[in-house]
């Protein structure tokens, strides 16, 4: 049996909660199929906040502002994503995260570990730092740590991070997906053709995966 290989465009951001959901179900999707599909994933960036200011802001105080919710909305919320979040093998510590950040930063690192051929380890580590541990994706410090913790130099990390290297390259691939109609993430295109929007279930990735290579 041949296997077919799929380019993934992951559009999302490290401070989305269903975007790791999405990425853990692709990802147990693409092993129940390794002998038929691989992937040849890119993570691209989206930013949820682009103007959230230096620091954050009171988690409970954002959603009410952005989305309406109330406390006990965003009480269940929260259960809900934990609970999809256990049943992937992925935790969130919920009491841990208290505020919500600017990712611009992070997406830099990102773009740069994607040349370094570490851009996986790294996502899955922000992740992980901000959802799990309740780390604040926004400091430069934090991003080096994780850079190190994955592979990445940490001193070329810190110097990246204090200049303004990537910022346009990140800029421009925000808004070509903007522009092609990508307002939530995560957005999931698969070879620059399919897309599949929120964190599906295995299955729905795991069916999509099996159609589009059978398409050849």
């Amino acid at each position: 049996m041949t296997t077919t290989t799929l380019k993934i465009d992951f559009v999302s951001d490290v401070s989305c909660p269903w975007c790791i959901i999405g990425l853990k179900a692709l990802e147990q999707a693409a092993d129940r199929l390794k002998d038929e599909v691989a992937l040849d994933l890119h993570f691209q960036p989206f930013e949820l906040n682009p103007q959230m200011v230096p620091g954050g802001q009171d988690i409970g105080e954002h959603l009410q502002e952005k989305y309406g919710a109330t406390p006990e909305q965003s009480q269940k919320n929260r259960e809900a994503i934990a609970a999809r979040g256990a049943a992937l093998g992925f935790t969130f510590s919920m009491d841990k995260r208290s505020r919500i950040y600017n990712t611009f930063d992070a997406h830099r690192l990102l773009h740069w570990a994607e040349e370094k051929g570490l851009q996986a380890p790294l996502k899955h580590a922000l992740f992980a730092a901000y959802f799990t541990d309740g780390q604040d994706p926004s400091s430069h410090e934090v991003l080096v740590r994780v850079a190190g913790e994955v592979g990445l130099d940490a001193d070329e990390a810190r110097a990246l991070l204090a200049s303004d290297r990537f910022a346009d390259a990140v800029r421009e691939r925000e808004q070509f997906y903007q522009q092609h109609g990508i307002h939530s993430v995560p957005a999931i295109i698969i070879n620059e053709r399919h897309l599949i929007s929120g964190g599906q279930p295995v299955e729905v990735f795991e069916q999509a995966l099996r159609q589009i290579a059978a398409q050849g």
